[in-house]
């Protein structure tokens, strides 16, 4: 059997949302999220844009992508108007799926800029757990399917879920 020379290192969270994932798995989904994320549109619209882009289906096909992407939360109706006797739905994307590789020779220079923010970043998970443990444990308790579970990393999940979500209020 062999053995490693070097330890290996935690150096990074992946998260995946089942929802989130079944819901982007098709290429399209992202684009149309992309789409929606710099302004609120119609299907009919997204349908057209995606047209321009080479992606020749009905419109009932991307309808049935657009809902996909509303009912895992992604996506929501933004406003509603009038028009021809009907009514127009615009939507919205209410999350940002980042897709994207570091090219080559970055990852040092990543892990110095998130070297000089961790010490920071410690004293904010330290606040959170401290102001907080207690709704931590709780949605960690519900997440979890069974008691033999402990082991996973919910608390890790959640921790990063409202990182996240506060990284993207700063933006």
């Amino acid at each position: 059997m062999a053995e490693f020379a070097t330890d290996v290192d935690l150096r990074d969270i992946a998260v995946r949302d089942t929802a989130v994932s079944d819901a982007v798995d098709e290429p399209v989904r992202a684009m149309i999220l992309d789409m929606l994320a710099d302004e609120a549109l119609t299907v009919a619209t997204i349908h057209d844009r995606l047209a321009d882009r080479g992606y020749e289906r009905t419109e009932n096909t991307v309808r049935h992508h657009v809902n996909e992407l509303r009912d895992a939360g992604l996506v929501e109706v933004a406003r509603l108007e009038e028009r021809r006797g009907g009514t127009a739905k615009f939507y919205r994307a209410n999350t940002i799926v980042l897709s994207y590789g570091l090219p080559e020779g970055a990852d040092e220079r990543v892990d110095e800029m998130a070297a000089s923010v961790a010490p920071e970043m410690a004293d904010l998970v330290d606040r959170l757990r401290s102001e907080h443990g207690d709704d931590l444990d709780a949605i960690a308790a519900e997440m979890s399917p069974c008691e033999h579970c402990d082991t996973q990393k919910y608390e890790t999940y959640i921790l990063s879920t409202v990182l996240r979500r506060a990284f993207v209020d700063t933006l």
